[in-house]
């Protein structure tokens, strides 16, 4: 049963950058990310929303909107938009992966706690696999810009900086609480730009409204779902390693079904991205093991409220996958 709901959570996560190359076929990003969020917001306002935002307190529903705002709505639209002006899915997922190594590393100095050798190692390699894969992406499609390819990056450290405000927060919020106020702030942002660019009236094509469906669906219910339920049958560790699976299938899945670039260095690079995993999960494992030798603080993952927003995307965690 674990294996088919982690199976079942990184599908669903993947699915939400194939989704977004599915919208940019059919409309720009604002346009995608308003229908995509603005009946999600209505129904979870409707149903689920009304008696957690009651008893949150004004200072907690301000940290959440911003939450949102960074988690949702920068990342959001960074990665829609990237991915419109041809950046790959796959580069894209692998690039916004490289979150827990960064916020694991930044974690030192503005939450002063260890960081290994370990981690370092593993942000390093990360990062040699984001500029292999980048690289040959870029080499193998004509007519994307080069800095097309920085927009991920602006997204990723969205992420993580929503992910220190998530952290500082004294107040535990229910996750369909966060949800239903992240959706929210999201659908106030992208309707609001759409409605300035003038583009916030949708395609009648079919494959669009296809796109906020599976968007809606896949990416949010199921992939959002899918992380509580494997967190809590078998903990943040399986989680954030399930995490880094996220770009292999995602590439593969761009490939198959987009004819996306798949070469000997965008398997590099993948491969890369995994090692870093390795190297900081083994890192974790041995600190954690009974009668180990090695003495170091507790790893960053060791207290729950902390570990769940290091060592996973906070947008991720209460709102679905990024695309």
């Amino acid at each position: 049963m674990n294996v088919l709901l982690s199976l079942g959570f990184v599908l669903t996560w993947s699915s939400g950058f194939i989704g977004a190359k599915l919208g940019a076929g059919d409309a720009s990003a604002v346009t995608t990310l308003m229908w995509r969020f603005l009946p999600l917001a209505v129904v979870l306002l409707a149903v689920a929303g009304r008696r957690g935002l009651r008893d949150l307190p004004v200072r907690a529903l301000g940290r959440q909107i911003a939450v949102g705002a960074l988690s949702q709505s920068g990342y959001l639209l960074t990665v829609y938009y990237a991915i419109q002006l041809g950046v790959a899915s796959g580069t894209t997922a692998l690039i916004d992966g490289t979150q827990p190594l960064v916020a694991g590393v930044l974690a030192g100095p503005l939450l002063r706690q260890y960081v290994t050798a370990r981690q370092w190692l593993g942000l390093c390699l990360g990062v040699a696999g984001v500029a292999v894969v980048t690289t040959a992406d870029a080499a193998a499609v004509t007519g994307v810009a080069a800095w097309a390819y920085l927009i991920p990056f602006l997204g990723m450290l969205s992420l993580v900086a929503a992910t220190f405000v998530e952290s500082r927060s004294p107040t535990r919020v229910p996750p369909l609480t966060a949800l239903t106020v992240h959706c929210a702030t999201s659908a106030v942002v992208f309707t609001g730009l759409a409605v300035v660019a003038g583009e916030a009236m949708p395609p009648a094509t079919p494959s669009f409204w296809l796109a906020v469906a599976w968007l809606v669906g896949l990416s949010t219910f199921g992939g959002y779902g899918l992380y509580w339920i494997v967190l809590r049958r078998s903990g943040i560790t399986q989680v954030n390693t399930l995490m880094f699976l996220m770009a292999p299938v995602t590439a593969v899945w761009g490939a198959l079904m987009f004819g996306e670039p798949f070469g000997v260095r965008t398997v590099l690079g993948l491969a890369l991205g995994l090692a870093a995993v390795v190297v900081v999960r083994r890192g974790a494992a041995q600190r954690r093991r009974p009668g180990s030798s090695v003495s170091e603080p507790p790893p960053l993952d060791a207290d729950p409220a902390t570990a769940s927003s290091l060592s996973a995307p906070v947008s991720r965690r209460a709102s679905g996958p990024p695309s």
